[in-house]
């Protein structure tokens, strides 16, 4: 068996390199033929790859939390509009109100139309509300100086609700007994829901600055590079990350303020560098600041750890597909979730702001779910769901997750690529 798994992890990183070339010429994603790779390696194909997701909760649950925490750094590195652009409004909103609006409806369709009770219901609603930042790729930030309003909206959305999804799954723990929350809830208002996004971001922004600053420093100090990248990486997230969990914070939305402060330095020192030589080109100004060479070298070494991660997480839910967890009900739930509640939810949430009829259609059709919910679904059953709750969860959420990836596999290149040519045309 050994052999055998040489060979297929072989064939895998090999096929990796390759994939890029295949998929930018055709409709579909990676992550699509990660999925079929997944169901051929699972039970119901050569059965190399065996999963059982209530007793290796706590594996899967690790693994998928890597793959997230990599992605959300990503993510705040791609974000380089300040905080007062009036694109973040677009991102806050989708990232808070779009997400409730998400999490009732789809707890209200579990209880009233699967007649799930209300604490299960509630964990569905919130496990598949955040949008993915894992494998939405296709449809984010491309630039530096992107401003297009679906990219960097759904970019930060997906970066942002994957941390604010959290209060609502500790309350669906707390409704089912498995988790305090205080007489009328107040201990779960304030300590899981105000205290832990405020200590989170606070946290990551700190870590993120401090950090960027001293490898900054030494730059200019020793004129030349300081340490590995890949070190840097991966300190700076397990830093952020495990000091928001000691505080009792929310440690995904600490790992994406890290990356969005390491990318404020460098927006910082890019000014600097442009009053010494005007430039109206961000990307050739960020070159001159020594933040904006240790920015780019860790997005660009991180993208090539989410890719690795998107891998191992496709796989494993492609094993659980293989595994028989689909149904008739999760695909109903996906066709709901992704046809009737996320365009409502976004309607509802971006009430108010302007956005042409084709922008909110694309940000309303690429809500995509992935692997933030199954790290979610993974988190909930390893603390403590019951095994019968769980056999319930389990298919609704795999399905949701196996259909979005499909059909925004199939659209995301075609769908960018029509949206990108009407935007140059002025017609977006």
């Amino acid at each position: 068996m050994l052999n055998l798994w040489f060979v297929i992890v072989g064939a895998l990183l090999i096929l990796m390199g390759l994939v890029g070339s295949v998929t930018d010429r055709l409709p579909l994603t990676p992550a699509l033929i990660y999925l079929l790779l997944g169901v051929v390696l699972g039970p119901a194909g050569i059965g190399v790859l065996q999963i059982e997701p209530v007793r290796d909760a706590e594996l899967l649950e690790h693994v998928f939390e890597v793959a997230v925490l990599i992605s959300l750094f990503t993510v705040g590195l791609k974000l380089r509009l300040p905080f007062s652009d009036p694109l973040w409004r677009i991102a806050v909103r989708l990232a808070v109100l779009s997400m409730l609006f998400t999490i009732v409806m789809v707890a209200a369709g579990g209880v009233y139309l699967f007649g799930l009770p209300l604490g299960v219901a509630v964990l569905l609603g919130a496990i598949l509300a955040p949008t993915d930042p894992v494998l939405a790729s296709d449809v984010q930030v491309k630039h530096l100086d992107e401003r297009d309003r679906v990219r960097f909206g759904l970019t930060a959305e997906g970066g942002m609700n994957d941390g604010t999804a959290f209060p609502f799954v500790f309350l669906g723990l707390g409704l089912l007994g498995l988790r305090e929350t205080g007489p009328f809830f107040l201990q779960w208002a304030a300590v899981d829901l105000v205290w832990a996004a405020a200590a989170g971001l606070c946290i990551g922004w700190v870590c993120g600055i401090a950090v960027a600053r001293l490898v900054s420093w030494l730059r200019k100090k020793m004129q030349e590079p300081i340490g590995l990248t890949e070190f840097l990486i991966l300190g700076l997230i397990a830093l952020s990350y495990g000091l928001a969990l000691l505080a009792q914070a929310l440690g995904f939305l600490a790992v994406l303020a890290a990356g969005l402060a390491v990318r404020r330095i460098e927006v910082v020192e890019t000014r600097r560098a442009e009053r010494t030589s005007p430039s109206t080109n961000a990307e050739v100004s960020s070159q001159k600041a020594p933040a904006g060479t240790v920015a780019r070298s860790l997005l660009a070494l991180n993208q090539q750890l989410e890719r690795m991660a998107e891998l191992v997480a496709v796989l494993l839910l492609g094993s659980l597909l293989s595994a028989g967890y689909f149904s008739v009900e999760g695909l109903a739930l996906a066709l709901a979730v992704l046809l009737v509640v996320r365009p409502v939810s976004v309607l509802l949430g971006l009430v108010g702001l302007r956005s042409s009829p084709r922008q909110l259609a694309l940000i309303s059709w690429f809500g995509i779910r992935g692997v933030g919910s199954l790290y979610y679904l993974a988190f909930v059953i390893s603390s403590g769901l019951a095994a019968p709750l769980a056999q319930r969860l389990l298919p609704l959420v795999v399905s949701v997750v196996a259909v979005s990836i499909v059909v925004h596999g199939i659209s995301a290149t075609p769908l960018m690529d029509l949206y990108g040519r009407r935007r140059r045309d002025g017609n977006a």
